[in-house]
Order: structure tokens, then sequence, then C-alpha cells
């Protein structure tokens, strides 16, 4: 049976820059648009050329290799044809093969925000499809606020539609602008939609203003469109656009969508979905949502003891899809909830393999417990976990130890009598029995310690160039200014690997340190020689669990 296509059309680089806290330089919109290509994706819509000079800029030469390279903008305004309108313009004599103008399909906003009437917006619409046309432009119409303008006025509405496409549109998109719309409403909208323009030239475009953004784009197609917009992690005004990140997999991977839809997302290309997502976090500079469907860290995590018994047995009783096949991977967490089937997984996935009966999985099990029960936590530190693990079974090499340090902070006046904060740390270490001391002054204790920490490891110095922080998290456990406190630093290193460390105690510089410590040295075990290359280092020895 043949499968219809589906497009996918991406507009991070225009809704992803509306969102709060969000600025993408020039840099940022080109390695994005790498990222998009890689994914596969049918358009790419960059933003608005003429509007800012960053846009501007982008639109100068064509930024995709496979994608069709998108411009978005207004239709021409009232009292001017859009020959002559310099928003158009811009559109049309851009580097893009395709322009994507936004139109009110909602009466009350044309009266509202235009001051104009519906009949002299239809004609502008027509107007600003043809000049794009003419240019030799794929044309396609936003309409904003469809399903509210629908509602309100179901002749108007449809009569941007019909008029869209008389004029040669390629694509009309449905706007659920205000993302209120619920999946049943635009199931039953798109149907009436569908009765006087073909699924074929029809696209969505929802909000995630109630969290139904992915299921609204579903609906939608279901009832019939062939274009769903989208944007990378859901980022977007607001709440955010439909996350292609979780749309795509369920398009491809979903029987029901499967078979009887075709996207240009290869199982290759989807195979490199979580890498695509987390990268994109990456350049935005925040940590990826763990519990991200498809992609994130916790989206196959399972930690009920019970639970990670029955996936050694058979994976799919605890997993919708196989995680390999969105480039994400298992994990089976460790925590008190955590019997036998959990360590013996999570222990594998470090190359540790014991047998399920050795005596020293209870030692391990016990002291798990029992740090748990302090404050650790290792469901989101996983490198604190390995290490753990190797502490208890006398397997993790003593590459330093730390004699002591000390941070100060320090408010004073500076040469111009300006008021300064100043934060210095000093830290002695022991390695290969040579005691070294470093100095650094950070921008607070956390970052002087581990800038300090850094700053000469002797003969391991050249196996952490790379090592760099890339996240740091606070929690207070118990209420107070007292309180224990929990501290999660994510690292990175130069081959992409991100991993988190934990650190535990009442002090925060204290849980600070120890975090910082176990990101070295984790970074430093995952450089080591393999085991049996390792005679000429020390392993800790075991640790006791408590009695």
């Amino acid at each position: 049976m043949s499968r219809e296509r589906l497009y996918l059309f991406d507009t991070t680089l225009r809704d992803g820059a509306q969102t709060a806290g969000i600025e993408f330089s020039l840099a940022d919109k080109i390695a994005i648009a790498g990222l998009l290509d890689e994914l596969g994706v049918d358009y790419v819509e960059g933003g608005y050329p003429g509007a800012n000079p960053v846009d501007t800029a982008f639109f100068e030469r064509k930024r995709t290799a496979g994608a069709t390279f998108t411009a978005f903008g207004m239709t021409k305004r009232a009292g001017r044809s859009a020959a002559n309108d310099p928003g158009v313009q811009a559109l049309v004599n851009s580097a893009a093969e395709a322009t994507c103008f936004v139109a009110k399909a909602w009466d009350y906003q044309v009266e509202l925000a235009l001051g104009s009437t519906t009949a002299e917006h239809l004609e502008g619409l027509a107007d600003t499809v043809r000049t794009a046309a003419a240019a030799g432009k794929e044309g396609l119409i936003d309409l904003e606020h469809f399903f509210d303008g629908y509602k309100a006025n179901p002749a108007y509405a449809l009569a941007c539609v019909t008029t869209a496409l008389e004029a040669g549109a390629r694509w009309v998109v449905l706007c659920d602008t205000n993302g209120g719309t619920m999946p049943s409403e635009v199931r039953d909208i798109v149907g009436r939609v569908c009765e006087v323009a073909p699924g074929a030239r029809l696209g969505i475009h929802p909000h995630d203003d109630t969290g139904q953004a992915v299921a609204n784009a579903l609906a939608a197609v279901e009832a019939g469109v062939r274009q769903v917009q989208g944007t990378l992690n859901g980022l977007g005004e607001r709440c955010g656009n439909a996350n292609l990140v979780t749309l795509i997999p369920t398009l491809v991977l979903k029987p029901f969508y499967a078979e009887r839809f075709e996207t240009a997302v290869t199982p290759a290309r989807l195979e490199r979905l979580t890498h695509i997502s987390r990268a994109f976090d990456d350049r935005l500079n925040r940590a990826p949502a763990r519990q991200a469907p498809y992609v994130g860290a916790a989206a196959f995590a399972t930690k009920a003891g019970i639970h990670a018994s029955a996936l050694l047995k058979d994976f799919s009783t605890y997993e919708h899809v196989p995680p390999e096949s969105v480039g994400n991977e298992r994990a089976i967490m460790v925590s008190q909830q955590a019997g036998r089937s959990n360590l013996l997984t999570a222990l594998a996935r470090h190359g540790i393999v014991l047998d399920k009966d050795d005596p020293r999985l209870e030692r391990l099990l016990a002291t798990v417990k029992q740090r748990e029960a302090q404050g650790y936590s290792y469901d989101g530190a996983d490198a604190s976990f390995a290490l753990l693990a190797r502490r208890v079974l006398g397997t993790l090499p003593d590459f330093f130890d730390v004699e002591n340090y000390r941070a100060m902070v320090e408010k004073r006046h500076n040469a111009l009598g300006e008021e300064v904060t100043v934060t210095e740390a000093v830290v002695k270490i022991r390695v290969a029995g040579e005691l070294l001391m470093s100095v650094a002054e950070g921008n607070g204790p956390v970052n002087a310690l581990d800038l300090a920490l850094r700053k000469d490891l002797g003969i391991y110095s050249s196996r952490i160039e790379d090592l760099e922080l890339v996240d740091f998290k606070v929690r207070i456990l118990d209420g107070g200014t007292g309180a224990v406190t929990r501290v999660l630093v994510e690292s990175r290193d130069g081959t992409g690997e991100r991993w988190a460390t934990i650190g535990v105690s009442p002090n925060i510089i204290d849980a600070s340190f120890e975090a910082l410590y176990e990101s070295i040295t984790y970074k430093l075990l995952k450089t080591e020689a393999p085991r049996d290359s390792m005679a000429g280092h020390h392993a800790t020895q075991p640790v006791e669990a408590a009695g």
C-alpha cells in the first residue's frame, strides 16, 4: 500500500527566537540550519529578512543543503501594492527559495490590529502571493488565528484559504495562534476546511498553551493536512510550539501513522534525533530536559527493581519504542528502590561485570541505599555511581588526593574607589607523591575552586584540557540556612560526552567541591588505560557498607 507524503516545516529560527531568554546570532542560525538539514526536515524557515541585521545577513545566501530555505514576513500593507511594499520585496529579493507570509484569518483581528476590512485584507493576501510566485518563489500563507477566526466567522476564514490557493499558494497553513484549541476541535474544523481545499495543500501550525500542540498536530494530520510546522525541542513564544523532536518519531515509529504516511526522515536520520536535540540545547547553553519524550536522559530510565527485572526479560515491557531507534539509550537507575537487576545492568553500562550471586553486589546495594538516605541521588548522577561502584569494588585508581582547600570571598574597594567582590581559592593536592598547590580567582567560590583544582594536576594535566563545566544545580534538602545541600555538576569534554556528578554536605562549598572532584576523577577514569594495563596505578580500597 502506497503511503502519503507528509512534509515537515521547521520554524525554530523564527518562532524559537521569540522564546523568552533566547537570542540567535548569525553563527547560531547557520549552525542550527545545519542540524535541521541533518534531521531531514523539508523546510527551514529562517526568519524575517529586513526586520533586523542578523536575519538580513542570514538571507544573503542559501543556508540549507537539503531543506527548502524559507523566509517569513507579512502580507502587503493596505494602501500600496505588493510590488511597492518594502517588507514583501525584502522576502522576494532574498536568497530564500520559498516565502511564508502571515495573514489574519480572524475578522476581529483584521479590524482591531490592522484597522482594515476583510475585503481589503483578502485583496492584499492575493496580491502578495501573486508577487511571490512571479519572483519564482514557492508561496506559503500562514493564516494566523485561523481556528478562533473559523469559530467566529467561518465564511471569512474559509475565504482566506480559497483566496490564497487561487492566487497560487503552494501551502495554506492553519494556525492555532493562541494555542487554546482542543484536538477534537482541530479535527472537526480541519475536516470542514478539507471540503473546500485539498489536504495536500494544507498545513497545521499549533502552539502549546494547553500542552496539546503535538496532539493538535496529529489530529490535523488525521483530518487531512499534509504539512506540519513546529520547532526543535518545542521552542516558541509563551509556552512554545509543537515539538518536532516529539512529533517526528511518533510519525515515523508508530504504526498508526507510519503505515499511512512517509516523511524525509529516514531510520538513519532518526537515530541522530537525540544528538540533534541535545546539540541544539548545547548551542543555547541550557541543560536538556531529562524527561523529554524519546530524547530525554530519563525517557528510557527505569528505577523500580521489579520493572528492571522485567526489562531484562523483554525490553518492550516498559519501552514503547527501542531507545536506539532515536539515538537514545536505556538507563536502569540506581536508587533506594533498586534491586540486583538494576545494579547488574547499571554496572554493565560502565564495563563492570559481576555474577548475580557475587557478595560484593549486596555490599554495593547497601552502600547506595545508605548514601541516598544521606541525601545522595544517583538518578541524575550516573558518573558518580560509576565511581562509587569502583570504590566499593576496590578498582578505582587513586589518581590524586586532596590535602586541603580554602575559598575566600572579600568585598572591598578597588583603586578607583569602586566596590568589588573578589573570590580566591587555594587547593593543595598530592599526585604520585608530589604535593602541588594552585591558586585561582573566579567569579564565585565554586568557579574559583574549579579553576584552582584543574590548574595543575601534574602528570594528569594534559588529560583534562578539554574538560568544561556546563551546568551547576543546587537543591536544598531540608529547610533553613543550615540545611543539607545537594549539588549536581554536569560536565562535558571534547568528545561531546556529558556526565553528571553529585556532592552532598551541610556546607554548599563542600558539596560543590565534592561534585567537582568527582567530575575530574570520572574524566581521568574514562581516559585511563584498559584495566589489564593499569598495574602502575594504586586502586583505592573497597568502601565498607555501613553496619
